[in-house]
């Protein structure tokens, strides 16, 4: 008995170790992540600062991270706050899980509109934690995978307006290409994320594959000479690009005036990939708990 309990009294004592050097290990993870997230917010004010981009026409300095990959949240909003807004309707396709997106804070917002994923986790978590604005159709919300054929139907089922505030687009392969058979909306603004391996005048798209699916490789998307081409046909502007080199904006043409930084190239709004920006959190990270919040209390304004 008294052997048994030496041994117990040893397997304690080793245990008690390995969790104290657990908790330390936790704890110097946990730190490295606070440092992390101060380099990379100092390091983006820092580049916000920089001389090229203090003109006020210039979209950069304005850029928020609220529910946005990036910096997107803000820069949209300013685009807004200078062209003014009709329906507040948006189209966003590859919305994810519906808490890191383009267009969740305008849905903050009293926006209303269409987001449609391939990912069927996604779109159950979306419909089971934001149930009130869906029930009240100020959001529709499909499960699909979008190709050339079907993205119209998917559009016109759901969005009765031709004209719309927002068009976003993100699939990691087959954007422009889908981009360029929709028909039934009319957008004022389009977002599409643009591969910056390849920077201007390099014109480099994926070839159409109505199954591609990305291999987390550079064989993605469209570089920003080849989106600005197709864009500028169907008669839209670039204004400008995100710092982590992610998203492109475009605005129609009846809607730049002299409200943007010019020239509208790709020359001059390129970004070069800096991903290693994305992550950067701009307070905790998100959850659907909160967000619920922020939708129960839009509604409760609308109806008083």
């Amino acid at each position: 008995m008294s052997d048994l309990k030496t041994k117990y009294r040893k397997f304690r004592e080793r245990l008690s170790k390995k969790l104290h050097k657990l908790k330390h290990v936790k704890a110097i993870n946990r730190n490295v992540f606070f440092l992390r997230q101060l380099f990379l917010n100092n390091y983006v004010d820092t580049l916000k600062n920089d001389s090229r981009y203090q003109d006020n026409k210039c979209l950069i300095k304005f850029g928020q991270k609220i529910y946005s990959q990036n910096e997107e949240d803000g820069m949209i909003l300013e685009i807004f706050n200078r062209i003014g807004t009709t329906n507040k309707t948006f189209v966003e396709f590859g919305a994810g899980d519906g808490l890191e997106n383009n267009t969740l804070a305008l849905l903050l917002n009293n926006w209303n509109g269409l987001w449609i994923d391939g990912s069927s986790r996604s779109i159950n978590n979306i419909k089971d934690h934001y149930k009130s604005v869906i029930n009240n159709q100020r959001l529709k919300v499909v499960e699909a995978f979008i190709t050339k054929d079907n993205i119209n139907k998917l559009i016109s089922e759901n969005i009765s307006d031709k004209e719309i505030d927002l068009l976003s687009v993100d699939i990691d392969g087959n954007d422009v290409h889908i981009y360029n058979e929709i028909s039934v909306i009319n957008p004022r603004v389009v977002i599409m994320e643009y591969n910056a391996k390849f920077p201007p005048p390099i014109k480099f798209c994926v070839d159409y594959n109505p199954t591609h699916a990305w291999q987390g490789d550079d064989y993605m998307g469209a570089s920003l000479s080849y989106i600005e081409m197709n864009l500028n046909k169907k008669g839209y502007k670039l204004v400008g690009c995100d710092l982590a080199g992610v998203n492109a904006f475009f605005v129609r043409d009846d809607l730049v005036g002299d409200k943007f930084l010019t020239p509208y190239t790709a020359e001059k709004h390129y970004q070069p990939a800096k991903y290693y920006l994305v992550g950067a959190y701009t307070g905790h990270q998100g959850t659907y708990a909160s967000v619920e919040k922020c939708l129960a209390a839009c509604m409760k304004i609308e109806c008083e």
